[in-house]
């Protein structure tokens, strides 16, 4: 897997961290440094973290799923990025947030919820033996910044861009998922 498809890939895992953060920046009338900080450190750290977790479980089962690896590898990224863009097409109201959900445990359990699919995209990472420390820090750095410009974002423009950005990222996941089946199946013949 090249350095651009990891930050294709990074760019999609994001999107989840983006919407989120584009939430958080419209909870604040104007954001404080610690306030556009505070996303981008959780959600890039957990970015980073739940891939590197995938890969080691991963690679503890390789060997057992080698025969239909790209198969599993198009299904996981098919699911993550059809769930994200069946998400970001949903019309149901979204719940006002309080002016405390930068608290530790509050910022805690997004952090975890937007990374459980980079969980699953470690398995992949782990399938085609990418170099785990690279793309969890890509994922992470990335992560990091996108969801700072997330805060910013939806402190300026409200809700505008956060279905537009996860649907985007789901579809980044999707067609990754296709380009692997294609060149596992089609030619690698």
């Amino acid at each position: 897997m090249s350095v651009l498809e990891i930050v294709l890939i990074a760019v999609g895992l994001s999107m989840d961290a983006f919407a989120v953060s584009i939430t958080l920046g419209l909870s604040v009338t104007k954001p404080k440094a610690k306030e556009i900080l505070l996303p981008g450190i959780y959600f890039g750290f957990f970015q980073a973290l739940m891939p590197t977790i995938g890969f080691f479980a991963g690679t503890y089962f390789a060997d057992k799923i080698q025969s239909f690896d790209h198969w599993l590898a198009f299904a996981l990224l098919a699911v993550i990025g059809g769930k994200m863009i069946k998400d970001s097409l949903s019309k149901k109201e979204e719940e006002r947030i309080n002016k405390n959900v930068f608290q530790f445990v509050k910022m805690l359990v997004l952090a975890v919820a937007t990374s459980i699919d980079a969980l699953a995209i470690g398995i992949t990472f782990a399938i085609f033996n990418v170099n785990i420390l690279r793309a969890a820090l890509i994922t992470g750095l990335i992560t990091f910044f996108v969801s700072m410009a997330g805060v910013k974002t939806g402190n300026i423009f409200g809700t505008k861009f956060k279905s537009k950005a996860e649907c985007a990222g789901g579809s980044v996941l999707v067609l990754l998922g296709i380009k692997i089946i294609i060149e596992h199946v089609f030619l690698n013949n």
